[in-house]
């Protein structure tokens, strides 16, 4: 996770191939791609929004590091019209949980997709629930969900005013809800996964988003309250691969107790919340300039159908939905040969199939369009390796991926593992992953490789110490065996060394 929750207690075609018949636009903020049918004035609101809790977060985790790697981009699409020919076939059919917004993570793209109809006194309540996924960072694949979504939930009313910020405002909708269904059982509750109805149906799903909000709330408000830290340590137990319900017993105390203490907290009906103070309108006129009067600083631009068609295609795919994705990006392709976008879509759904010639060919075409693409040079170079070359030209290639983006951390780990593999350079190796541990501190892959380095270069104690980080980070079984695994390799060669070379 990148930010430390505890801060918080601080206070023909087929149909969906043409979605809609709307012209879509482009709308570049700082920090944000929004790509929209709703428009460049609903785009600049979108992104605005997008900026505005994006501080919230920086004001809130002054340490932490707010952006990811990879790029964020937004769909956000009219209405229910726009957003249905894109959900993940999880939310497709009858009975299933009405989606407002979604957040994707892909190798390359952090997509939100969002509908822009909302209603009620909090109309931008899906892009601060979105962006809190974005900001759980890795949590999203170990976090529990109830914590994960109710986490969400308690950022989505967030209220940004010119003087000063609101936090955790209670929920009118889950209120209602919860107030006319009983509560899921707390064990049941912490083991719901992805698979579950109670994620996907319709009201099963209503009373679970209801009462992951009215959990965490009521945990965060009084842990801020009373000065404990309830959550942290449920959190810290869970990321030591702790069982979720053992762990809420741990953390909690008797469930049976919190689920009524919760059942109290909703029917006494008084909620408290946070309030954070700054020169919020000082900030917004100098970083977003967007304040009423004001022109902000977004490039915006027209995109024309196979543009857009292309990024709808890709976040397709990223959500599994590979037939759709192909059936959309042959249609862009037809016409528009040369959209840089759907190439790369294309050679990412080879690859995913292993089909790696094919894969390399879609690649090749990118970098026939456009020799400055830093992905098609990455992932030109990563197939090769896949297929066991250690040439000079895969090295020409992650080399060119550095110097045209010299942020892309797995670019620095692959060029690592080229001269690992070729057992030369061992030093630049170690260094270029130390490079990718900088720039991305939350990969475990990258820990282990450099681990890997130290040891070929007979640097036990210091593979072992990196080796020390990555047991820490380990939040599932498999990757604790993992990491095991490598500790007693290294254990094992130092022995060896040691006997060899007393």
């Amino acid at each position: 996770m990148r930010w430390n929750l505890a801060l918080l207690l601080i206070a023909a075609a087929p149909a969906w191939a043409r979605g809609s018949t709307s012209a879509w636009v482009e709308v570049r903020s700082p920090h944000f791609t929004v790509v929209t049918d709703a428009g460049d004035k609903q785009g600049r609101r979108v992104a605005d929004q997008f900026e505005r809790m994006r501080w919230v977060f920086q004001k809130l985790f002054p340490q932490s590091d707010v952006d990811p790697i990879a790029p964020v981009v937004v769909i956000a699409v009219k209405n229910k019209k726009g957003l249905e020919p894109l959900e993940p076939e999880a939310y497709r059919g009858k009975d299933k949980l009405a989606l407002t917004g979604l957040f994707q993570r892909t190798p390359d793209r952090n997509y939100i997709l969002m509908r822009l109809d909302a209603q009620g006194s909090h109309p931008w309540s899906t892009i601060y629930h979105e962006y809190t996924h974005l900001e759980l960072g890795s949590g999203i694949e170990w976090l529990p969900l109830w914590l994960n979504e109710g986490l969400a939930e308690f950022f989505e009313n967030t209220e940004i005013r010119d003087k000063d910020v609101l936090l955790g405002e209670p929920s009118e909708n889950n209120l209602l809800y919860l107030q006319q269904h009983s509560l899921i059982p707390l064990p049941v509750l912490f083991r719901v996964d992805a698979a579950s109805p109670y994620y996907h149906e319709e009201q099963q799903g209503s009373m679970f988003y209801a009462e992951s909000w009215a959990l965490v709330h009521y945990l965060e408000t009084t842990d801020a309250r009373e000065h404990t830290q309830r959550v942290s340590t449920y959190i810290r137990l869970i990321s030591q691969n702790q069982d979720p319900v053992v762990a809420g017993k741990e953390a909690f105390g008797d469930l049976t107790e919190l689920e009524e203490t919760l059942e109290n907290y909703i029917r006494r009906g008084q909620y408290t919340y946070f309030r954070l103070t700054s020169a919020a309108y000082s900030y917004f006129r100098v970083t977003t300039a967007s304040m009423p009067g004001q022109e902000a600083p977004f490039d915006v631009q027209a995109l024309t159908s196979p543009e857009a068609d292309a990024i709808r295609a890709d976040f397709l795919a990223g959500g599994g939905r590979t037939a759709d994705a192909r059936a959309l990006l042959s249609s862009v392709l037809q016409a528009d040969p040369t959209n840089v976008q759907a190439l790369e879509t294309m050679g990412q759904l080879e690859m995913r199939g292993e089909h790696l010639e094919e894969a390399k060919k879609w690649y090749q075409q990118v970098l026939t369009v456009d020799q400055r693409d830093y992905r098609a040079h990455y992932y030109s170079a990563v197939l090769r390796m896949m297929q066991g070359s250690t040439s000079d030209d895969v090295e020409s290639d992650l080399r060119t991926a550095i110097q045209l983006n010299p942020h892309f951390a797995p670019a620095y780990d692959r060029l690592a593992a080229l001269y690992a593999n070729r057992r030369t350079n061992l030093e630049e190796a170690h260094r270029l992953d130390l490079r990718a541990v900088q720039l991305d501190p939350g990969s475990l892959n990258y820990r282990l490789n450099t681990a890997n380095v130290l040891m070929m270069l007979g640097r036990y104690p210091d593979a072992l110490s990196v080796l020390k980080v990555a047991q820490q980070m380990a939040k599932t079984p498999l990757e604790a065996a993992v990491v095991q695994r490598l500790v007693g390799k290294v254990n094992d060669v130092w022995a060896h060394a040691g006997h060899a070379h007393p």
